[in-house]
């Protein structure tokens, strides 16, 4: 959006620069190799920040959040100055994401989700059930401060735990059934608003609840590991068979596309139907499904066998995070916060409130009090109020400071990536139904 009192801007599919009277730019569009290297750029500098920065390794706070807000923050304040507007092309980030959840996919095993598996429906169970709180929060709220309803539905589920991919699917539903005109731009700004906390509060979220109950854990900074984690940190650690080298890399990549082609076709089969999921997610069931069904003995003269678990797919999964985190938050158009009625700030805040709530009273007991449960309570704060890639990274984060769980990397995923977008499905139209 450009500045009032300016020049109309061209259409964003067009490469020329609009102009003021004095020669200053107003919008500024990014190929998408310039956008993806920028993320490349950004996300070097969260890792300076957090190397330099205690507060932000103390805290957990993911490296591309660190990176990409200041970069926002600047990019921000540039624009209110009257500054031109990056327009940022993201379709290579959407790729990026597909290709991290294919890498969760086939690193999951059948074996893990039966050890796993009460705490995964317990977590699904407690999910929905917020899910169903955060769209009865946002709709009471409207009705109490005077806004339509529908406004509050527009600030539960479909802009905080569904992101701006589900608040942009489903913005044209609200204007054409309730004639809510600005229903994109208050789903996007909530979305914003949900990603900024999320980043921000997973980390914090575990370092309390850590230091709180004095939970034992492997502290790579101030405490030795536990023998649980020793040895996991010691199966993790490649072996010469597994060392990440061109063939080992080829592999993983390979068979990546592999799947995501697979899931490409399965995704148009369940589109057919009537069903419509992002594509990560029938990708992720591919990734699980090859992995898991595909025979694991190998021939010593095969070139190619199919990577499980694998440093090559774990450095691929970690690279794309990494770079779609940057790209997500450098992008963030923070000025539409800032054009956000009290009402509706309100609102989110009472959101944000009850989701630590949730975390703190509800999921880390259930979940047994562990530094598992801190590391699922981290991830839990990226899916309540922002995306399972927020997620994801605050778990990350985490345990890169306090040591491995592997019970957090394998429900979360499931739990967000998964189930979520199916309940969501149900949830929005049924919402819906019962506020015309």
């Amino acid at each position: 959006m450009g500045h009032s009192g300016e020049t109309p801007q061209p259409d964003l599919n067009h490469a020329s620069l609009p102009t003021d009277g004095i020669g200053a730019v107003a919008l500024i569009e990014l190929s998408p190799l310039v956008s993806t290297t920028t993320g490349v750029l950004v996300l070097f500098v969260g890792k300076r920040l957090n190397r330099e920065l205690k507060p932000l390794r103390s805290y957990s706070i993911p490296e591309p959040v660190s990176g990409g807000l200041l970069v926002a923050i600047l990019l921000t304040l540039l624009y209110l100055l009257g500054g031109p507007e990056l327009n940022f092309n993201l379709d290579s980030r959407d790729f990026l994401l597909v290709y991290f959840f294919t890498t969760v996919g086939m690193n999951a095993r059948f074996s893990d989700l039966l050890r796993g598996g009460p705490a995964l429906f317990i977590l699904l169970g407690l999910t929905i059930g917020y899910m169903t709180l955060q769209n009865v929060i946002g709709v009471t709220m409207a009705g109490l401060l005077g806004l339509q309803p529908a406004t509050g539905l527009l600030l539960g589920t479909v802009s905080l735990i569904g992101g701006h991919g589900t608040t942009i699917a489903w913005a044209p539903t609200f204007v054409e059934k309730f004639q809510l005109e600005s229903a994109m731009e208050i789903g996007i700004a909530a979305a914003t608003f949900g990603l900024v906390l999320a980043s921000a509060s997973g980390g914090p979220i575990a370092q309390f609840l850590i230091h709180r109950f004095h939970i034992p854990c492997a502290n790579a900074t101030t405490g030795d590991p536990s023998p649980q984690d020793s040895a996991i940190a010691e199966a993790d650690q490649p072996t010469k068979a597994t060392a990440i080298d061109m063939t080992s890399f080829l592999a993983a990549l390979l068979a990546i596309n592999i799947s995501i082609i697979t899931g490409t076709v399965l995704n148009e089969g369940i589109a057919a139907i009537g069903l419509k999921l992002p594509l990560f997610v029938p990708c992720l069931l591919v990734g699980i499904l090859y992995s898991n069904l595909l025979p694991s003995k190998r021939s010593e003269r095969a070139v190619f066998h199919w990577p499980r678990q694998s440093p090559s797919l774990d450095l691929i999964g970690e690279l794309s995070l990494g770079i779609f985190l940057a790209m997500s938050l450098m992008s963030l158009q923070l000025w539409t916060l800032i054009g956000l009625a009290l009402p509706l700030l309100v609102i989110l805040l009472t959101q944000f409130i009850v989701a630590l709530a949730v975390n703190l009273l509800l999921v880390f007991r259930l979940m047994g009090r562990t530094y598992d449960a801190a590391v699922i309570c981290a991830g839990f704060g990226g899916i309540a109020l922002g995306s399972t890639p927020t997620a994801m990274a605050n778990m990350t984060a985490v345990t890169q400071q306090y040591g491995a769980s592997r019970q957090a990397f394998l429900i979360v995923p499931l739990v967000s990536a998964f189930f979520l977008d199916l309940v969501n499905a149900i949830l929005i139209p049924g919402f819906i139904s019962q506020l015309q």
